[in-house]
């Protein structure tokens, strides 16, 4: 099989195995629009995403976006909204609609899939360097406030409450960091996806002066590992450019790009 072919075959399991409920496993509500899934989740964010758009138009594709930022503007707790775009849909003048509708378009990120079992090796980590799985509150509340460190966004609550939510729920979700001198360096956490062959592994940041060391790519090897003791055969993640190489040589593809908009209330 070519890398085509490989790339075609898991991008098709991509589009319909998680561009479903599965995407957002810790929603507090769902509201169907046509083919749009508009997500309310903890903290105020709404979401916007969808398996396809049922092949409307331009003018079709206007009203959609019309309609879900009317549904986000009458709920007063809502303050923000990402509308997911994928770059292999066809959707003719969404960027424009979404522009003109308050948007605002982020950097794209590729969307990278592989077999858990190919990321699943052994990598060395530097002297002093472990890896655990975290639950407690307080470690939980560490790591999310190096992860906000490293983004460069101000250290906050709202993803670390969000984290103990979803512990809370105990539906397989699995926070791991990599740590040194009883300082968090890495971390990122890992989503089994119900019903699906499908983990996700998401938030992996490092310390700038711990970068280039193996440590990220030993922190994707054992959520690969974890990911197949749950039976899960497929890893994915929407990747910068920052990380896309590491993920790269860990033996994912690239199999598509995702772009997200976000709207503010003013």
């Amino acid at each position: 099989m070519t890398d085509s072919d490989t790339k075609a075959r898991l991008l098709a399991a991509y589009d319909q195995q998680l561009r479903t409920d599965a995407e957002t496993p810790s929603a507090v509500a769902v509201k169907e629009l046509g083919p749009l899934r508009l997500v309310k989740f903890l903290g105020g964010r709404g979401f916007i995403t969808y398996q396809d758009l049922a092949g409307a138009d331009e003018q079709g594709i206007r009203g959609l976006v019309e309609a879900a930022v009317s549904h986000f503007e009458g709920q007063p707790d809502i303050t923000k909204v990402e509308w997911k775009t994928r770059g292999h849909d066809h959707a003719p003048g969404l960027h424009e609609a979404l522009i003109a509708n308050g948007f605002t378009e982020d950097e794209p990120e590729s969307i990278m899939i592989g077999e858990a079992r190919a990321l699943s090796t052994a990598v060395a980590l530097p002297h002093g360097v472990a890896l655990r799985e975290v639950t407690d509150e307080a470690d939980v509340r560490a790591m999310s406030a190096m992860q906000d460190e490293v983004f460069g966004e101000p250290v906050s609550d709202e993803m670390a409450d969000a984290l103990l939510h979803r512990l809370s729920l105990d539906d397989g979700m699995q926070l791991w960091v990599a740590e040194a001198d009883d300082q968090i360096v890495s971390a990122g956490r890992l989503e089994p996806v119900p019903g699906t062959a499908f983990a996700g592994i998401w938030g992996g940041a490092t310390r700038a002066e711990w970068r280039g060391k193996g440590i990220y790519r030993a922190l994707t090897a054992r959520r690969a590992q974890a990911a197949l003791e749950m039976e899960k055969t497929l890893i994915h993640s929407d990747s910068t450019e920052f990380s896309r190489p590491i993920l790269e040589r860990s033996g994912l593809l690239k199999v598509s790009t995702t772009t997200p908009y976000r709207w503010a209330r003013s």
